[in-house]
């Protein structure tokens, strides 16, 4: 994360092209070097490994075909496609 401010920044979630969520990490109820440190005493991190943080509100119900796209300012962007049910 060399060059990357994780104080803050903003975050957002898209489901079928409309925001579902939007919020800023300086609202996390823990800081994201807090989250890492506390991780790293029970885990090996690796470069790519992904930390899930909780979720702002506007969080809802998804189904299968919905096209889902989370950012992180200045950081990375993540998308996907929910499959049918198992």
């Amino acid at each position: 994360m060399q060059g990357v401010v994780v104080e803050q920044g903003a975050i957002a979630l898209e489901v079928n092209g409309q925001t579902k969520q939007s919020s800023n990490v300086d609202k996390l109820i823990w800081n994201v070097r807090e989250i890492i440190a506390d991780l790293s005493t029970y885990y090996h991190l690796q470069p790519g490994d992904l930390i899930y943080t909780g979720t702002p509100e506007g969080v809802g119900a998804v189904v299968a075909g919905d096209k889902i796209i989370g950012r992180v300012e200045g950081i990375a962007e993540i998308s996907l496609t929910v499959g049918p049910a198992e």
